[in-house]
C-alpha cells in the first residue's frame, strides 16, 4: 500500500518503474487528506507523486533520494538490511562521553563507510556516544545539513540508507552508541515541496531560518514524531539531539516535546534499550529536562552554552557579544556548581532578564557540555578553533575543564588533539541566486560585529569545505599527540573515578583566586567530591596546599610534590584526590 498526506490536492497520481512509465491513481480516504493506491514497489524502484496537473515530486516520506532532492524518490525496504546488533542493549547517558562529528569532513573520504574504519581510535579514546550532524537529504553535495528538505532520508554522497545502517550496525559492534542530530523546526531553501502537499509551514510566523514548522496540525505533529521513530526503530539509534528546540513554536496543550518523549518512552520499553533525546536550547529552562510527572516534558537531556561561554571566556578572555556577562568573577563557578550561569539573571546580549534556576535534584549529566562544538567554531567568522588561538598548554586546561565537568561531556571532532584545521561554514548550493545570497548574508552578518568581511571565507567555494576536513596525519605528532594522550588519561580517569561521573549537585564546590583579575588570568578550585581540580590561569606559579592522604592524579604539565603542597605553573591544570584503595 502507498499513501500520502496531500490535503491540498484535488487529484493524486503516482508515477513508478524505469523511466516512471506506469502511473498509478490514488484514492482520497474520506477528509483526512490522506491519498492511497494498493500498488507494490522493489526495493531501489524509482517513483513519486503528480499532483493535480503539476510536476513529478519526490514522496514527503522518502527514504532515498539517490539523484538529489528534486528527483524521483527510490522505494527502500526497511527490512532488507541484515542486523547483527541483537545482543545490544544500549549505553545510558549517565557516565557517557559524547563524540561529534561531520560525516562529510570526518575523513578524505566523507562517506559512512570511511567513518566505521576510525571507530577503534574512537573506542581507544574513550568515546561511549558518537553524534553525527544532520545525515538528511539536502540539494548539493557538501553543506553542515541543517538545510535539510528531505528529514526521512540519507544523505546519498554518504553512502544512503544502506551505508547509515552499516554505520550503526558496526558502532554497536565495537561498543558505540549512535546519536543522530535532528533539525525539526525549520526546512532549507532547495527542494522544499511539502508546502505542495499541504500545511507543513505556518505562514505569518517565522524563526531564524523561514517560515515555522506548522505544530497546529495533527498530521504534521505526525509527521515529525514518525519520524524520530524511524531512526530509532528502523535504523537502530540511540538518542537524538534536537536542533534549536527554542525554535518550535507550539501552543497545543501538550508540546511537541512532550509528545514525541512519550512516544520514544513508549518505544524504549518495547525495545528493551535506552532510547535518548537530547535538546539543543537557548532558553535556559528546566522544564525540557524534567520528569513529565514533575510537569517537565521528559527529555534525557540538553545542550550547556552557559557552560561553554564561561570556560571560553577564561580561556580566551573574549568579552565581546554573548560572552559579555561571562567575565564576571563567579561565571564559572556558578556553571559548575548550579548548571546555568543565566537563571534568571539579567542578560546584558539579550538586553532582559533570562533563565530559571535547574533544581539541585536534578543529575548533573542532564546538562551536555563542551568547550568547542560545530555551532562555536562554525559560526565564528573564520571558523577558528580554540587551537588556532590557545597554546598547547591553555588546550589542556581545556581538556581537564571539559572531561571533569559534573555534566555529560561532549567533543568535537579533532578537538582531542588540537586539530589545526578550521571548521568555517560551508555549502554547495547549485543554485547560483542562491550561492550569492549565502555569501552575502553571511559577510554582512559578521560585519555587524565588528569581523574584518576579508576573513570570511566563501562558503560557497570548494576550498572551504576541503579546509574543513581533518588533517589526521597531525593527531600523533608533536603537541598534537601529546594532547591526545591527556584527553585518553582523562577519559579514563574519568571511567576510573566514580566521583567524576557522580550525578548529585551536592557534591560539587567551586572557589575562585584572583576573582579580580583579567578573565582570563584567574584561579581555580573546583570539587568533585573529594577530588580537586586546580586550574592556574594566571601568569605565575601557584603553590596549592595538599589535604591529608590527597595525590596528584593528573596533570597536564610534570609537577612534584612537596612537603605538604604542589606547585602549579601557569597555564596548567592538577587534579588532586585520594587514591583508590
Amino acid at each position: 500500500m502507498i499513501e500520502v498526506w496531500a490535503p491540498k490536492a484535488r487529484r493524486v497520481r503516482m508515477r513508478s518503474g524505469v523511466g516512471l512509465g506506469r502511473e498509478s491513481e490514488l484514492t482520497a480516504a474520506a477528509a483526512d487528506g490522506w491519498w492511497r493506491a494498493p500498488v507494490e514497489l522493489a526495493d531501489g524502484e524509482r517513483y513519486g507523486f503528480v499532483l493535480d496537473d503539476g510536476e513529478l515530486r519526490p514522496d514527503p516520506r522518502s527514504r532515498r533520494q539517490p539523484d538529489g532532492v528534486h528527483a524521483a524518490s527510490a522505494w527502500v525496504d526497511a527490512a532488507a538490511f541484515a542486523w547483527t546488533d541483537a545482543a545490544w542493549t544500549g549505553r545510558q547517558l549517565a557516565g557517557g562521553l559524547i563524540y561529534e562529528l561531520h560525516l562529510g569532513t570526518f575523513t578524505p573520504e566523507g562517506t559512512l563507510d570511511a567513518a566505521i574504519e576510525r571507530l577503534p581510535y574512537l573506542v581507544e579514546l574513550g568515546v561511549s556516544h558518537i553524534e553525527l550532524l544532520p545525515v538528511n537529504g539536502f540539494n548539493g553535495v557538501w553543506n553542515w545539513g541543517y538545510d535539510g528538505v528531505a528529514w526521512y532520508t540519507v544523505h546519498e554522497a554518504y553512502g544512503g540508507p544502506a551505508g547509515y545502517a552499516r554505520f550503526v550496525d558496526a558502532a554497536h559492534a565495537a561498543g558505540l552508541a549512535v546519536v543522530q542530530d535532528v533539525v525539526y523546526n525549520h526546512l532549507g531553501p532547495s527542494g522544499n515541496y511539502l508546502p505542495e502537499f499541504g500545511p507543513y509551514l505556518r505562514e505569518g510566523t517565522r524563526n531564524t531560518w523561514g517560515d515555522s514548522v506548522n505544530l497546529d496540525e495533527p498530521a504534521v505533529r505526525a509527521y515529525i514524531v514518525e519520524n524520530a521513530l524511524m531512526w530509532l526503530r528502523d535504523y537502530h539509534v540511540d538518542a537524538l539531539r534536537l536542533d534549536a528546540v527554542h525554535a518550535l513554536h507550539d501552543e497545543r496543550p501538550v508540546h511537541i516535546l512532550r509528545e514525541m518523549a512519550e512516544a520514544v518512552d513508549a518505544l524504549s520499553a518495547h525495545v528493551g534499550r535506552p532510547l535518548t533525546l537530547i535538546a539543543e536550547s537557548d532558553m535556559n529552562d528546566p522544564t525540557l529536562i524534567l520528569p513529565r510527572e514533575a510537569g517537565g516534558y521528559g527529555l534525557a537531556a540538553q545542550w550547556s552554552d552557559d557552560w561553554h561561554h564561561a570556560v571560553h571566556v577564561a580561556l580566551t578572555g573574549e568579552v565581546s557579544g554573548y560572552y559579555a556577562d561571562f567575565a564576571a568573577s563567579d561565571a564559572l563557578e556558578k556553571v559548575w556548581t548550579r548548571g546555568f550561569f543565566h537563571d534568571g539573571t539579567y542578560s546584558s546580549f539579550r538586553e532582559r532578564h533570562h533563565g530559571h534556576p535547574i533544581p539541585a535534584e536534578v543529575p548533573t549529566w542532564r546538562l551536555v557540555t563542551f568547550a568547542q562544538d560545530h555551532d562555536q567554531i562554525g559560526n565564528r567568522a573564520a571558523g577558528d578553533r580554540l587551537s588556532a588561538t590557545l597554546s598547547p598548554d591553555r588546550l589542556a586546561v581545556a581538556a581537564v575543564l571539559t572531561l571533569t565537568a559534573p555534566g555529560t561531556p561532549m567533543l568535537f571532532m579533532g578537538e582531542e588533539w588540537g586539530a589545526s584545521t578550521p571548521w568555517p561554514f560551508f555549502t554547495s548550493h547549485p543554485e547560483e541566486w542562491l550561492g550569492e545570497a549565502v555569501r552575502k548574508g553571511r559577510a554582512e552578518e559578521f560585519a555587524k560585529t565588528d569581523w574584518d568581511e576579508a576573513a570570511v571565507p566563501d562558503p560557497q567555494d570548494p576550498a572551504t569545505f576541503q579546509s574543513a576536513k581533518l588533517a589526521w596525519e597531525e593527531a600523533e605528532t608533536g603537541e598534537h599527540a601529546r594532547i591526545l594522550a591527556l584527553y585518553r588519561d582523562l577519559a579514563r580517569l574519568r571511567r576510573e573515578r566514580p566521583e567524576l561521573t557522580d550525578p548529585s549537585s551536592a557534591h560539587l564546590s567551586a572557589a575562585i583566586e584572583r576573582p579580580d583579575a583579567a578573565p582570563s588570568a584567574r584561579r581555580f578550585v573546583l570539587g568533585r567530591g573529594p577530588l580537586r581540580i586546580i586550574v592556574n590561569l594566571a601568569a605565575e606559579p601557584w603553590d596549592v596546599p595538599l589535604g591529608m592522604a590527597e595525590d596528584v592524579l593528573l596533570a597536564t604539565v610534570p609537577v612534584s610534590p612537596g612537603a605538604g603542597a604542589v606547585t602549579v605553573p601557569a597555564d596548567a591544570a592538577v587534579v588532586l584526590g585520594p587514591a583508590l584503595p
